[in-house]
């Protein structure tokens, strides 16, 4: 791990997390979350962090294990058909990862995912947060809507309420 990002992380990587997310931003994107899961049976969620905090950050931790941390905490993988998917940010490294439950990644694969996250990095790079995510959310909505089309009666297994952390 170097200092360069130990630095980055101390800094005030949750307080930007806020600002780039600010109540109305996340509303709309709560929204977005709400609106896709009208074209298909899946579940999404999205979580930004600002910085990684003490034990992980000194276990050079990475955004795609964090975001598997996550995704296990809130439960993701609890879905009726293993269709859920975790959209996160780790704000401080600037890396975006998809983690999806097992139903859905064996139809989309690590390629799908990857480039839907660069897709998002590039919009974040221009500083069009809101944007990135909410097309971020469409486009996994778009693999889902493949793969899981809606049908019948199919609960809203998972909040939409984005989590900032």
């Amino acid at each position: 791990m170097g200092i360069g990002r130990i630095v980055s992380h101390l800094l005030p990587h949750h307080w930007r997390a806020r600002q780039v997310f600010p109540p109305v931003v996340l509303d709309r994107i709560e929204q977005a979350i709400k609106q896709s899961e009208t074209t298909h049976s899946g579940q999404v969620r999205f979580v930004v962090e600002g910085a990684l905090d003490g034990r992980a950050l000194f276990r050079n931790q990475h955004a795609r294990a964090r975001a598997l941390d996550v995704f296990s905490h809130l439960r993701i993988w609890d879905t009726a058909h293993n269709n859920g998917v975790l959209i996160y940010l780790l704000l401080a490294d600037r890396d975006v990862e998809i983690i999806a439950d097992r139903g859905i990644d064996a139809k989309v694969g690590a390629a799908g995912w990857e480039a839907i996250c660069r897709a998002m990095e590039a919009a974040f790079s221009a500083g069009q947060f809101e944007r990135g995510v909410i097309e971020g959310i469409a486009a996994v909505s778009r693999e889902l809507a493949k793969h899981f089309p809606p049908g019948g009666a199919h609960p809203n297994e998972l909040p939409d309420k984005p989590v900032v952390m």
